[in-house]
């Protein structure tokens, strides 16, 4: 019996000392953050951008064994629509488990959505849109953005488009808060700098035939046509030009700074093209080349677009907020109120007293040979090229 006791002695030893070895190591807390953006529609090409770039994000901190939580990123598709996004800013916000999100990139849609963030108290970090009023309207602690406004944007737009010698524009806006007000920052800011506006026609955000307004944009003969709004109907537009005999130069937004516009319109259309964008050129930035490389080594579908790095640079901010204050919103929110000097991939990131991310430069970018290029590296600059009507 003492020997059998025995046996059954070890035996028991020795698997609670095989279940201490096996045993693997503590699972940590899941926390849950969500992507909003257009993913089907005309611009679904900026929104799968985005959010492959958030997702990027989550996966490169879930592989860091510092981390203190495995993150899960929730998708949903707004479609650039203030209606589908007020439902769907709607679900996520009243989701508890989700922290906070990284949202959107129409600004009418974020525009419609800030007060859903403020209600549900779920801190929100806009990747895109760029109407000032969506964090200067109100002032909802919930909403922060990373990126900068169409003020800078058009500031930097007229100055520089007068200082190439371009006299008289036409301009052409689609008739959401969007390109209202672009048309009304930069109209402001030509007659600062000397230009001179001929026209300006209003359009709608899904409009296919701009016969009317281009066979009169032709008879006014302006050295530009300046176009406020986004991608498929920059295509449009550029494409009728040509078939119209239009030979002005085309100015857009960031709105077109995407390479669908350039697929769509084609290489040779689009070749020229001016576009302007918050913040520093990221692919020279340190981190932007870092992203880039990690970025294509997960072999998504779809490419980042001109707003991927600041979806990347949104999700990165959270997830550092709720590293340090843990995963309650409020504490989040408080966390993500006083960012200063923040590194990220689009460079430093200070939110001010609306939660507006300080962005002291603008990029310009023009098409050369099918691809989008910082102005100051194009042949355009050094006087190779030259854009029409110089």
């Amino acid at each position: 019996m003492s020997s059998r006791r025995t046996v059954l002695a070890c035996v028991a030893a020795a698997c609670a000392a095989l279940s201490l070895t096996a045993a693997p190591a503590a699972a940590k807390d899941v926390v849950k953050i969500a992507f909003v953006g257009p993913l089907t529609g005309g611009v679904s090409n900026v929104g799968l951008g985005g959010r492959n770039s958030a997702d990027l994000a989550v996966r490169l901190r879930n592989a860091d064994p510092k981390a203190k939580y495995t993150y899960e990123l929730v998708t949903q598709d707004d479609e650039c629509k203030p209606n589908v996004g007020v439902q769907v800013a709607t679900k996520v916000a009243a989701d508890r488990n989700i922290i906070a999100g990284v949202t959107h990139y129409c600004s009418a849609v974020a525009m419609a959505t800030t007060a859903v963030y403020h209600r549900f108290g779920m801190p929100a970090v806009v990747w895109g849109a760029v109407l000032p009023d969506v964090t200067y309207a109100n002032d909802f602690k919930e909403i922060h953005r990373v990126n900068g406004t169409m003020i800078n944007q058009n500031d930097v737009a007229a100055k520089f488009m007068t200082g190439l010698g371009y006299k008289k524009w036409a301009v052409i806006h689609d008739t959401t808060d969007y390109g209202k007000g672009h048309n009304k920052y930069f109209s402001e800011y030509l007659k600062k700098y000397g230009g001179t506006i001929v026209g300006t026609f209003g359009v709608t955000a899904d409009q296919q035939d701009f016969t009317t307004e281009l066979t009169r944009i032709r008879e006014l003969k302006p050295d530009v046509i300046y176009f406020g709004g986004l991608t498929p109907l920059g295509v449009r537009i550029r494409t009728q030009m040509e078939k119209l005999g239009i030979k002005a130069q085309l100015q857009g937004t960031s709105g077109i700074k995407s390479d669908a516009y350039i697929t769509g319109a084609g290489k040779e259309l689009a070749e020229g093209s001016l576009s302007f964008i918050e913040g520093a050129p990221w692919e020279k930035l340190p981190g932007g080349l870092f992203f880039t490389g990690k970025y294509s080594q997960q072999n998504y579908g779809e490419p980042a677009e001109a707003y991927g790095p600041f979806a990347f640079a949104a999700a990165n901010l959270i997830m550092d907020a709720i590293e340090k204050a843990g995963p309650d919103r409020k504490k989040v929110m408080e966390v993500l109120n006083k960012t200063r000097d923040a590194d990220t991939i689009v460079g430093k990131v200070t939110f001010d007293d609306h939660r507006q991310n300080i962005v002291p430069l603008i990029t310009k970018y023009v098409v050369e040979n099918g691809a989008w290029v910082v102005w100051e590296d194009s042949s355009y600059s050094k006087g190779k090229r030259k854009l029409a009507g110089l």
